[in-house]
Parts: C-alpha cells; structure tokens; sequence
C-alpha cells in the first residue's frame, strides 16, 4: 500500500478548547436522535458536515449537502478550522473500556492510495449497498471534503510498524472523548526520516477493511469521474497489536409467522449439543452469564450459540457437535475458516434450517435486528419486544484475516469494530491537494 503524509484540517484549540463538544461518530452510527443531540452539544459540531440534518423547505439530500459545504467554508474562513502548516502521519490512540478492563488502540492516519478491489492491495470483508454509496458520492461531490477515516487493518505480527508509527513523545496535538466516554488521542509525524520509515514498512502490505466500506468504494466511484483523485484519508492499525477489539453482533428474531423456540430446539437437536444455560435473577445478569459461557465453550475448541426466548430464563446453550459440522448445509465453495465463523454456524446451522430465515430475509434486514450488548438482547427478549435472541461469540482479528485473505467476505454483520473513530479529528479537502 502506498501512503502519503497529509496537511490536515483541524479544529482551532484557540476557538475550541473542548474538543468532545464538536467531534462525532461516523455517520453510519448516527441516527435522528443522536444527530439532535449533536447538534445540540455545539454550534460547530462536525456532524452538520458529516450527515446535516433535513429542515423544511429542502428540495432533497442536495440541499443538506450544500449547507455542509457552507459550513467547512465558513468555519475555515473565521478560523474554526485551521490547516496544519506541513505534511504529517497522525498517530492516534483510543484507550477504552470493554467488560471492565482499558484496552488501547494505536494507530495512524494518512493518505492512501486508492485501488481497486481486484489489484489485491485493499481488501474488503462484507457486501455493500447502492443506496448509501449514492448519497455519500453527493455528499463528497458538493463538499470536496474527504472527512470519514477509513479503519484500515495491516498484518504486523513483528511490531515493527506499530513501532515506527507510535505516537511521540510529547503532548497530543488533540484529544476528545466519545459519546461512549471512551478517550480519542491524536499526534503528528512531520519528521520525513520517520514518515519514509512507515512507508517503507506499508509499502508491501495489504489491507483490510475493518469500517468503512461504502466510503472506499464511493472513493473509487469518485475518482472515476475525477481523475487525480488518487488517494484517500484512511486510519491504519497494526491487526495483531493488542486493542484491535471486535464485538459480536447479536441477533434479535421478531415478526417470524408461527415462530416456536421448543420447535427451533427440536430441530437444531439433529446437530447441536443442548444444555439449560444459567440462571439468573435478571436480564443483565443472564447476558453476562451467557456472555462467560459463551467465551468458555469457545476457549474449548467448541461452536456455540445462546438462545433466549419469552419471558422469563433460562435460555439455552447449543453447541454445533464435530460429527455433525459436515452434516450442516454450508454454502458451496466456503472455506472451513469460513465455516467455523461464529456468525455462520448461526445463519447456516440454527436460522436457515430451523427458522426458516433466508438469505434474501437476512439481505433486506427484516425479522431480524442487531446488537453488540448482549444486555440489551437479553433484556429486549425478556420484555417482550421480540420473539427470540441468539447471542454469539465475536469474531476474532485471526479468523478475519483467515477468511479475507482467502479471498472470501464475511456473512452481513459479522463485526462490530470498538470503539469507532471519530470524525473532525482531522480531515482532508481534495480540492487542495494532499499537501505533501
């Protein structure tokens, strides 16, 4: 992968002391009542760049897209934005909580080059869809602003990247805390002994997208129709380095004609293993429960799945029995990597043959919805606001890898990346060049 240093955009400490008020989540996690409250939280808050909200009188998306390049011109004009004055990789740390331990995440931000799928140099792990891909080239086409990083992993099993792209010794140029509470660092490299360093230890290295899909390929679409438009603003962390922490994302049945759990268990008993889970005096006590027996079975070498359904526990334990593994419907052509993927003994083991979900229902998301707290699954089953839950294992950095270097893409939700990066850390006009 080729990647270059950027002059990057950033918010004027001097006009924004308060970094957390003006940062937002990318704008795939936001939804109405999360842009509002946005919104509220500051005048200058990046979200009104990044996913603007309707008011009334709009002819359509063009007319948010136009109010988002207003604001960059303007907040760059009185100097809310400001540009750094030399090319520079940015690294940036997350330092984050996940079941009651501090994780942290390094990583660095830069430009990319953009390639296509198919010269094997970035790859994908899940499907897309048209309809976001439209809006977001609308939304780059009337901006000229590159601002959602990409979350791009590279294979760095010696070290030797995360490194020579490890934050200096000296205080972050910013720092913002997310809607989580969780803790955004960010610092720059201008040194050009140390930027050619990481890009001789990039320059050989593939990589994979962990969030961030339709914006690469709008990126691509991009620069289709503008030629020049070769690079693109992406974060790169080292795969094996501790902190790269992906949730499971849990499914929640509901609107299923004649759903019945004894009749799904009756069924998933000709594969699966089936034992009463623990029980517990409440819903967040029984998703923990789950959670741990859950990471238990799956530290064994086993293939589990929890199950909860109506209004009261236990649920249940399924594990997939090794005899049975080649018994399972699987896809034609999938790798056993692909196989033993937690999400995939689900779709193929426990929805499809037993519940009846098929892939064209998992395609248009319904009947089925998702979560990455097992809580709040367990806790949703529990009052009633869905038919059934089934809680899985996460997928780790190792069999991702696996399944994507084998040329292959992930089922549709497979990973939950945590924490999300946050957009208005640092962002790019493409109009101006890269800067270095």
């Amino acid at each position: 992968m080729k990647i270059r240093p950027v002059r990057g955009y950033r918010y004027n400490p001097a006009k924004v002391p308060d970094l957390s008020r003006v940062v937002a989540p990318p704008y795939d996690q936001i939804d109405a009542e999360a842009r509002d409250a946005l919104y509220a939280l500051h005048p200058w808050n990046f979200v009104r760049v990044t996913l603007g909200r309707p008011e009334p009188g709009d002819a359509g998306d063009a007319d948010r897209h136009r109010r988002a390049r207003e604001c960059l011109d303007r907040w760059t004009a009185e100097q809310v934005l400001v540009r750094d004055a030399e090319p520079a990789l940015y690294p940036v740390l997350a330092t984050y909580q996940v079941g009651g331990e501090t994780l942290s995440r390094m990583g660095f931000i830069c430009l990319g080059a953009l390639t296509e799928y198919d010269e094997g140099v970035v790859l994908p792990h899940e499907r897309t869809h048209a309809g976001p891909k439209v809006e977001r080239l609308a939304h780059l086409e009337a901006t000229g602003a590159d601002t959602g990083v990409i979350f791009m992993l590279a294979s760095d099993p010696s070290g030797e990247l995360l490194r020579a792209a490890a934050s200096p010794p000296t205080p972050p140029v910013a720092a913002a805390r997310d809607g989580k509470g969780e803790l955004h660092q960010l610092w720059r490299i201008a040194d050009p002994a140390a930027i050619a360093r990481v890009q001789a230890l990039v320059a050989d290295t593939r990589l994979i997208i962990a969030d961030g899909h339709h914006r690469y390929e709008t990126a691509l679409e991009y620069r289709r129709r503008h030629p020049g438009a070769e690079w693109k603003l992406m974060a790169i962390f080292p795969l094996e380095a501790p902190g790269v922490t992906i949730c499971p994302t849990h499914r929640l049945l509901h609107d299923v004609p004649g759903f019945d759990v004894e009749a799904l268990l009756a069924r998933a008993a000709r594969w699966f293993q089936i034992e009463r889970a623990p029980a517990s005096a409440d819903p967040v006590g029984e998703a923990r429960a789950l959670v741990v027996a859950l990471d238990a079975r799956v530290r064994a070498g086993s293939l589990p799945i929890a199950v909860v359904a109506g209004g009261e526990g236990p649920g249940w334990l399924l594990t997939l029995r090794p005899e049975a593994f080649d018994a399972v419907p699987w896809p034609a052509g999938t790798s056993p990597a692909w196989r033993r993927l937690a999400v995939s003994v689900l779709h193929e083991g426990l929805l499809k043959p037993c519940v009846g979900i098929t892939e064209e229902i998992l395609r248009r998301q319904v009947c089925v919805d998702y979560t990455a707290d097992a809580a709040e699954a367990v806790t949703q089953v529990r009052e009633g606001n869905y038919q059934a839950g089934f809680l899985i294992a996460p997928t780790t950095p190792a069999e991702l890898q696996a399944v994507v270097r084998a040329g292959e893409l992930l089922p549709q939700k497979s990973t939950f990346f945590y924490p999300k990066l946050l957009d208005g850390l640092v962002f790019h006009r493409l109009s101006e060049g890269d800067g270095a």
